[in-house]
């Protein structure tokens, strides 16, 4: 075996690791409204999105002290604040808010658009100026989800509606800061310092929440509770990371594609849903304007 030959065959190796991992993490993601719907079961909205914050960071700290990772420099705590401030706080509250409302498989169509409007706040971020096809794509998609939830819901939208188009914007500002930095920081590490920087709120939040809202800890809200603190809030995100490094975005972004879909999938299996044709169709039709606008990037 040449040289050549070995590196060939160590590339395929770290292609096709990297490919698993990236499915993993989007497998785990897909399944975050099914266990939000279990925990809201049994624990109040806002218990919910401090315990899951709280669990994660104690779970990041600890993985950080065991590796030594140094503190980060100064200059990337702005963009690790962005990061909890809308993938740790902003977006678990906002789409949780959204749930005790919405059901499983509307929040998927209109959570769908997210990775549209990441990529239009990381083009306003790095000024860079995509195609004419890229904005076509995003906005067709933008329209359509406006006009699901419009449909949705009698013709203005609902509450629910506003806490997910919250969440949208929090969490696409939170995960294009966040792959900006992980230019400079191992992907790992950057979702775990905001889950670990995101600490006093997510304690501060939990304490004030248990006393307020009643708890009922059934063994199936407490299995969402754990799912939502150990993979939605982090185990997921070290797979993602670690995929996306492996096999590069534009690759790990067509993955993520499938995730509304599984989405859907779970809430029938799992929760019993029976979303109409009209859900289907307008996933199927956000799907490919996401594929279009990933072809145009890159």
């Amino acid at each position: 075996m040449t040289a050549q030959d070995s590196a060939t065959r160590e590339s395929a190796v770290a292609v096709g690791g990297g490919t698993a991992r990236a499915t993993l993490a989007v497998l785990s993601f897909s399944l975050s409204f099914p266990a939000t719907v279990w925990a809201l079961e049994g624990f109040g909205p806002w218990t919910v999105t401090g315990a899951r914050g709280l669990l994660a960071g104690l779970l990041a700290l600890a993985c950080l002290s065991a590796a030594r990772v140094p503190l980060p420099q100064r200059r990337h705590w702005p963009a690790l604040l962005t990061v909890a401030g809308g993938c740790v706080v902003g977006f678990p509250l906002l789409t949780t808010l959204a749930l005790r409302t919405s059901t499983t498989a509307h929040s998927a169509v209109v959570i769908g658009v997210l990775p549209l409007a990441t990529a239009a706040v990381s083009v306003a971020l790095t000024g860079r100026r995509p195609s004419r096809t890229f904005w076509t794509a995003a906005t067709l998609g933008a329209l359509t989800v406006a006009a699901f939830t419009l449909q949705q819901s009698g013709g203005r939208p609902a509450l629910g509606d506003l806490y997910l188009f919250g969440a949208l914007l929090v969490c696409a500002v939170g995960y294009a800061q966040g792959g900006r930095l992980a230019a400079h920081l191992p992907g790992w590490q950057v979702i775990a310092w905001g889950v670990v920087a995101a600490l006093p709120v997510s304690a501060l939040i939990t304490a004030l929440a248990l006393p307020w809202e009643p708890a009922h800890p059934t063994a199936g809200a407490v299995a969402g509770m754990a799912y939502l603190a150990l993979v939605s809030q982090f185990g997921g995100f070290v797979l993602w990371y670690g995929g996306m490094a492996a096999i590069g975005v534009p690759r790990a972004s067509q993955i993520q594609l499938a995730q509304p879909l599984l989405t859907l999938v779970w809430a029938v299996l799992l929760l019993g849903e029976e979303p109409g044709p009209l859900v289907a169709v307008t996933a199927l039709v956000v799907l490919g304007c996401i594929v279009a606008t990933q072809r145009a990037r890159s």
